[in-house]
């Protein structure tokens, strides 16, 4: 090993193979003892020789069959919430849309409260131990929601769902410590991927399993549970996931912080969490990882809406079924360009530039939802469908940013010990957005289509706005987090 030889290499008991590094240094220099320069070889190589090493695919797979257990059960109630609300009997049907609003908000924002605790558990404590806690919490409190008959109890098991957010945490810092610098982007381009496909089981469970004594009666019609609650199948299949994911990632799953070292190195210690944000290029760095998520969130809030919308009014007035082949084929156009396209475009233009293609495209496909409008109004129908579908297959290419961004956080970490409490400030960034931003944009939506502003386009042009503000703040990315591999070369 190189490091064995740079050890011994000023004993007498050294080999002649160890003293072979040394005695070329000394050719360079006009004593035989090594320089300071030669000292260093051995760990350019062995740091060389980690940047060389394959992504161990089996541990990021586990470690994505993780990640899919939070969007399944973050959106597997959404099929049946409102109904779940109704069917309490004690909310008027105009408030229904208010209540589960407020159901989902509350899972936001308890996650943004104890995000931060989870990332410094995980920096603490290890990675593996809140990864399996997380998942079992999150199984179990998604499990017991679908028991609620009243809304108080839907309000708790949610808020308890969303304090189990660990997994988040930990998933994300375990990928980044999985592999190397030439290895994240296709890392965390299965990590994307992932999530999409737990944001298209999770609706698809919640949906196909709801109330199965009426779906489905010749299996459920005669079990009276489940005409008690008719809402338990869907969270309990949910927790089933949660629960395995739990059960897997404790026998499977290595632990990736190396807490033997913890304290022995400034670079291993864990640093408070107002010492991480104060560290070099982090407050640039959460700042365009929160305005590249207010611009994911906002758009997600607005599309069905706009889809929904009267062309009159400046939507597409589509049908549920139009809309849900909308967004499925814009969920299946970001899994493929965040597979395909992104980890090889990473490798060569690097992760600032990435986000500021990405940041360049998102106006253009903002706007190509006014101007389709505008087409369909006119009746211009082979030019709306040419421009519409082609634009939200195309433009989905934006979401590449989601990547990038989580590169650059990873990048700009100022000690790998910290990573867990970086993740965990920026998520809770995401929560409190998340929870705030689809109601805010939702509503701006509203007020925009009811007065007639800008053709009933006002919040498209606030979301162009933002999308060009993006540009400029990525003048502000830290040379640190632009991600660009450098070629190896051979010192003469």
């Amino acid at each position: 090993m190189a490091a064995s030889g740079t050890g011994n290499g000023g004993t007498s008991g050294s080999t002649q193979d160890e003293a072979t590094p040394l005695l070329a240094a000394a050719e360079t220099g006009p004593t035989s003892q090594p320089n300071e320069e030669s000292l260093l070889i051995p760990a350019a190589s062995q740091q060389a020789d980690d940047d060389d090493r394959p992504l161990p695919k089996v541990q990021i797979f586990l470690l994505c069959y993780a990640r899919l257990v939070e969007p399944i059960a973050f959106f597997c109630i959404f099929p049946f919430i409102n109904q779940m609300i109704w069917e309490t009997g004690t909310v008027e049907q105009a408030d229904v849309g208010f209540y589960s609003g407020l159901i989902e908000s509350l899972f936001s924002m308890t996650q943004m409260f104890l995000m931060i605790f989870w990332g410094r558990a995980a920096d603490r404590f290890g990675r593996k131990p809140v990864l399996v806690f997380s998942l079992a919490g999150a199984a179990i409190a998604t499990a017991l929601f679908g028991l609620s008959t009243t809304i108080w109890q839907m309000v708790v098991f949610r808020c308890l769902a969303g304090a189990f957010a660990g997994t988040v945490v930990t998933v994300r810092a375990m990928i980044t410590e999985n592999s190397t610098p030439k290895t994240q982007a296709r890392a965390f381009s299965f990590f994307a991927f992932t999530s999409n496909i737990g944001i298209f089981l999770g609706p698809m469970i919640g949906g196909v399993l709801a109330n199965p004594a009426d779906q489905y009666p010749s299996v459920f019609g005669k079990v009276q549970f489940f005409k008690d609650y008719p809402y338990a199948l869907p969270t309990f299949a949910t927790g089933a996931v949660g629960l395995s994911a739990s059960i897997i990632s404790a026998i499977f799953i290595n632990e990736t912080l190396d807490r033997k070292t913890a304290g022995k190195s400034s670079d291993t210690t864990p640093l408070s969490t107002w010492e991480v944000l104060k560290s070099p290029g982090v407050a640039n760095v959460l700042y365009i990882y929160a305005h590249v998520m207010v611009l994911a969130f906002a758009y997600t809030a607005i599309f069905p809406i706009f889809c929904f919308t009267d062309p009159q009014l400046g939507g597409f007035g589509f049908s549920p079924l139009y809309i849900s082949i909308f967004l499925g084929g814009s969920g299946l156009s970001q899994a493929l360009w965040t597979l395909l396209i992104f980890p090889p475009l990473q490798h060569r233009i690097g992760t600032g530039g990435v986000l500021r293609a990405c940041a360049i495209a998102w106006p253009f496909f903002f706007l190509v939802m006014p101007i389709s409008n505008l087409l369909l109004r006119k009746g211009w129908n082979a030019a709306f469908w040419t421009l519409s579908s082609t634009g939200v297959l195309v433009g989905s290419g934006a979401s590449m940013a989601f990547i990038a961004v989580q590169l650059a956080l990873n990048d700009i970490s100022p000690s790998s010990s910290s990573l867990g409490t970086l993740n965990a400030i920026a998520l809770a960034l995401i929560s409190g957005e998340r929870a705030v931003a689809p109601a805010l944009f939702s509503s701006l939506y509203a007020t925009g289509v009811r007065l007639g502003w800008l053709n009933g386009q006002l919040a498209f042009v606030i979301l162009i706005v933002l999308a060009v503000g993006l540009s400029f703040g990525l003048r502000w990315l830290p040379a640190k987090a632009e991600g660009k591999i450098q070629p190896a070369h051979n010192e003469e």
